[in-house]
């Protein structure tokens, strides 16, 4: 079941900058039970605010399938609907515009939907980001600590993103529902890829997904492929000192993909133009810039236009004449020597 809550009356909550709650304390001002990551981004304000290109941010929420998502939109003023009470929304619900989307799935942890990478307006797509439904911002597991490529919430979570582009957001923004894009980080684009791919890409063809530090085989049935691995741009995006059982599960996807392609009939050539992969980078866990993780996520996150929408596939600052190499032959990734261990044996942010 899916509740669309009235956006006015949750802005207007919003206008009240929360507090963070302090923790309990104990007669004797001993800390007590410490807050969840969940209930730690609770207590960040939601609103309105500016982003890097001058348009507009709205953080809000809306109940889906019975839970609260809390997601991020960056587009124009103008393209917001009247219904959002944002300053300068022209656009009625329900209408559309010549605007696309790029929703990001954050990794675990949250740092990506906290940092917006892909907000701003980038190759005619709006900048989408929702935060996972998780008691520790895990996307694909709602309860529980992390637990590595675990996701038993998978299924539910990918209905639920399904649900609030297809709901919600004509609610809330003005787009082309035919050209929604997606970006996944870490924990986010092992659901995407293991989840939300094969059983609702079909619903967006001729777009595209792109994974960066992380990836899955399908995890459930593929519904009508067909319908969407003939005609959408798959990105594998890693490093050479890739998490351990990262440098497993990414080539698995690879194949997995690869196999869904050539099932349908695509020959090689056809499948190396829509299917690319690239782990030139010297970095850790998400440090495509070999130099830190918030960063290396930006890296990629600007060049999303390069690498997804007919570019050519030039990322300044990874140390590869293009990023766009065919998955056919390369499924195989040389990975530098594994990780001796893996804290928590578990994905960072």
């Amino acid at each position: 079941m899916l509740i669309i809550r009235s956006l006015l009356v949750l802005l207007s909550a919003a206008a009240v900058h929360s507090a963070p709650q302090q923790r309990n304390r104990n007669r004797n001002g001993q800390q007590g039970t410490r807050q969840s990551p969940q209930q730690q981004a609770a207590a960040l304000p939601q609103g309105v605010s500016q982003a890097t290109d001058g348009s507009t941010i709205l953080d809000t929420t809306a109940t889906v399938n019975g839970v609260d998502l809390r997601f991020k939109v960056s587009a124009p003023a103008n393209l917001f609907t009247t219904l959002t009470n944002v300053t300068g929304a022209r656009a009625r619900p329900g209408t559309t515009s010549n605007a696309g989307l790029n929703v990001l799935l954050h990794g675990d942890g949250g740092q990506s939907f906290f940092d917006f990478p892909n907000q701003a307006v980038q190759g005619g797509l709006l900048g989408v980001v929702i935060l996972a439904p998780s008691e520790n911002l895990l996307w694909g597991q709602r309860a529980g600590p992390p637990s590595g490529l675990s996701r038993d919430d998978g299924v539910a979570d990918s209905l639920a993103v399904r649900d609030l582009i297809r709901e919600v957001l004509p609610q809330v923004v003005a787009f082309d529902p035919s050209n929604v894009f997606f970006t996944g980080v870490s924990g986010g684009a092992l659901t995407l890829s293991g989840f939300f791919m094969p059983a609702h890409l079909a619903e967006f063809p001729g777009t595209g997904v792109l994974l960066m530090c992380g990836a899955l085989a399908p995890q459930v049935d593929v519904v009508d492929p067909e319908g969407f691995i003939a005609n959408s741009r798959i990105h594998f995006q890693s490093t050479k000192d890739e998490l351990v059982s990262l440098q497993q599960s990414i080539p698995e996807a690879i194949v997995a993909f690869e196999n869904i392609a050539t099932g349908v009939g695509l020959n090689a050539a056809q499948v190396g133009q829509l299917q690319t992969v690239d782990n030139t980078p010297n970095g850790g866990h998400c440090e495509f810039d070999e130099l830190g993780f918030v960063s290396g996520i930006q890296l990629i996150a600007d060049n999303f236009a390069n690498i997804m929408q007919g570019g050519n596939g030039v990322v300044q600052g990874i140390d590869a004449p293009t990023v766009l190499t065919s998955v056919v032959g390369n499924e195989d990734l040389q990975f530098a020597a594994a990780r001796k261990r893996e804290l928590d044996d578990s994905l960072l942010m």
